[in-house]
């Protein structure tokens, strides 16, 4: 008997594994008999079988299509019959699909993130006025509390006012603005006042998870 045993290092690759080796069997043998209409009649009964596995989705006609489309693949494109759906081609199924190019980005400040960049572009885009400049001190508030994040210590606001003017080119000047920005220990102050919110809001809800076992 252990002479007859079979290892799957030795057996025919499966070429959709999920489906198993009877159903790669199954197809094997319908692409073995001679005459068409054989063929099409096991490959029906194939289908039957493939689609209960998935019983919820077998009458769908998308699903029907991927069945179909998955008998030829495991037929290596070999077996003759006619489908419902046109049949896929072995060129179309091994072809490569093209490298998706990723936006490269490769900023100075990284500290302060692409969002950033973006923000400040629509702003360019913005006309003078009002909203631009609510918008420009939005954005320099933001930079700050990203500086301070990444720094962990203070930051004079005409260092932000210089990146601001760099990432802008030139664009958007605050240089010589009198207005202040929020001030360091508030916009550190707001991060830790949300964390502790967290902790506490943590703490609590497990308070109340012994409260009601109690009861």
């Amino acid at each position: 008997m252990i002479d007859n045993l079979e290892y799957n290092t030795e057996r025919e690759h499966l070429i959709i594994p999920e489906y198993g080796r009877h159903m790669q069997k199954m197809i094997n043998y319908a692409k073995s008999r001679e005459t068409k209409e054989e063929r099409e009649k096991l490959a029906k009964a194939i289908i039957s079988v493939m689609g209960n596995l998935q019983p919820h989705l077998r009458d769908v006609p998308d699903f029907q299509h991927k069945l179909w489309d998955q008998l030829f693949i495991m037929s290596n494109f070999e077996l003759d019959v006619d489908s419902p759906y046109e049949k896929p081609t072995k060129e179309i199924y091994e072809e490569r699909p093209e490298p998706l190019k990723y936006p490269q980005n490769f900023p100075k400040y990284r500290f302060y993130g692409n969002n950033i960049k973006t923000m400040i572009d629509v702003a360019n885009t913005w006309e003078e006025g009002e909203l631009k400049e609510a918008l420009t001190y939005t954005i320099a508030n933001h930079m700050k509390k990203c500086f301070l994040n990444w720094n962990k210590d203070t930051v004079e606001d005409a260092v932000i006012f210089d990146h601001l003017f760099e990432l802008s080119g030139g664009k958007i000047n605050l240089k010589d603005s009198k207005e202040d920005l929020s001030d360091s220990s508030s916009l550190m102050r707001t991060k830790s006042k949300y964390s502790n919110n967290n902790k506490k809001g943590g703490h609590h809800k497990k308070n109340s998870n012994r409260q009601r076992k109690r009861y």
